[in-house]
């Protein structure tokens, strides 16, 4: 029999590596053999409300006003609907001015979901589509997103998300991204997403009928399709263009944020983690999500049982090296990173090899943020409130 450290080292990697690389080869795998289509038809338009999510947006919402009033879709068959978390700038002013546009003010702020709750009790449309200010659409976007609801057995629908540089072209979208996406369109081949783009997705009406003030609403959405047998995909052809946060301290609050509201939904329902009722759709969440969520505690277990493990053998002494040579690169991106300027531009020579250590780097960053993420949900604190990323 194994000594514990040993087991816990080895059950903690091989954890690791199912929930990023496990995972999505079964997932491949069964797409291969399995492949469940969505019968698109870009010919389907219903009656749609777009519910745009806004506070204290004065500054940048113009140009979200441009990019919807460019929208493709049939005037009488769409309604665009701005949310506002009772803004107190002149957000509400500048969208008033527009006979386009219907302003549903909460009569306080209450946070994103609440705002949203008050959008979708007075729209009348029969799909229901949602974004933000910070993202752009293409002018096929709504049309193409609702394409997808031809299909009766689809309940939500998510974008795909695409960066864009400081001059407004798109960038490359980063290793995490491009991975994310993938997983997406695997899943939905496979059975249903886990995950929904919360800036640009769209639902059935009566998916968002039971609406959730507390939850995050793009995961809840997708929660409340599978409870009503229906399930959600991800349409390539759907995209959100946005810009990244360049500031890195925003960004890592962000994904606490992101993380703290999905586990929170997750936590408020468990039940559909039992395959008797859900069947593979609790498997994908257990793989995408709870498994990912549990990553930093898997890392945290694999170092502190290699310590112990160090004098059993060389080849544990040198697993340990390796992690500790892990964490360190990341260490070495992230003083690169927020060095000053004089201190980029002489370490410019070793850039290329830099960049190589941000795949390192982002690793641990996305786990930290998780740990931090758990921490927060055991004080029972929550992320109810909502200031809009400023990108």
């Amino acid at each position: 029999m194994k000594p514990p450290a040993e087991f816990v080292f080895w059950i903690s990697i091989l954890m690791v590596g199912y929930a990023y690389i496990g995972y999505p080869l079964i997932l491949y795998g069964l797409s291969r053999v399995c492949k469940k289509s969505v019968r698109r038809d870009t010919g389907y338009q219903p009656h749609v409300s777009l519910i745009i999510t806004v506070y204290n947006e004065q500054a940048r919402i113009a140009k979200k006003i441009e990019n919807t009033l460019a929208l493709d879709y049939p005037a009488d068959r769409l309604e665009i609907i701005f949310a506002s978390d009772a803004s107190t700038d002149k957000t509400d002013e500048i969208v008033d001015a527009y006979p386009e546009f219907r302003l549903i003010r909460a009569p306080q702020r209450r946070g994103k979901e609440f705002a949203q709750k008050c959008a979708v009790d007075q729209a009348s449309g029969k799909i229901l589509v949602f974004s933000d200010v910070a993202t752009m659409l293409d002018p096929e976007g709504l049309k193409n997103i609702v394409a997808n609801f031809a299909d009766p057995t689809v309940g939500c629908v998510s974008s795909e998300d695409r960066f864009i540089d400081e001059k407004g072209r798109v960038s490359g979208e980063g290793a995490y991204v491009k991975y994310e996406m993938l997983l997406r369109r695997l899943e939905s081949r496979v059975y249903s997403v886990v995950g929904l783009s919360g800036s640009f997705f769209a639902a059935r009406r009566k998916v968002c009928a039971h609406w959730a003030v507390d939850l995050q609403s793009d995961f809840n959405t997708l929660l409340n399709s599978l409870k009503l047998g229906l399930r959600g995909v991800s349409d390539p052809d759907s995209l959100g263009y946005y810009h990244n946060i360049s500031d890195e301290k925003k960004e890592f609050s962000r994904k606490v944020r992101t993380v703290l509201r999905g586990i929170a939904v997750l936590m408020r329902n468990r039940d559909v983690l039992n395959p008797v009722h859900y069947g593979l759709f609790s498997w994908e969440i257990f793989s995408h999500k709870l498994c990912r969520w549990l990553v930093p505690f898997f890392l945290v277990l694999a170092l502190v049982a290699n310590i112990l493990l160090i004098s059993a053998s060389g080849f544990y002494a040198s697993l340990l090296v390796l992690q500790i040579a892990f964490y360190l690169l990341a260490g070495v991106y992230a003083l690169f990173q927020f060095g000053s300027p004089r201190e980029k531009k002489q370490k410019a020579p070793l850039a290329p090899f830099i960049n190589i250590l941000k795949i390192p780097y982002y690793f641990i960053v996305v786990n930290a943020a998780i740990l931090a993420a758990w921490i927060k949900f055991a004080r029972g604190e929550r992320a109810v409130y909502w200031e809009p990323s400023k990108r």
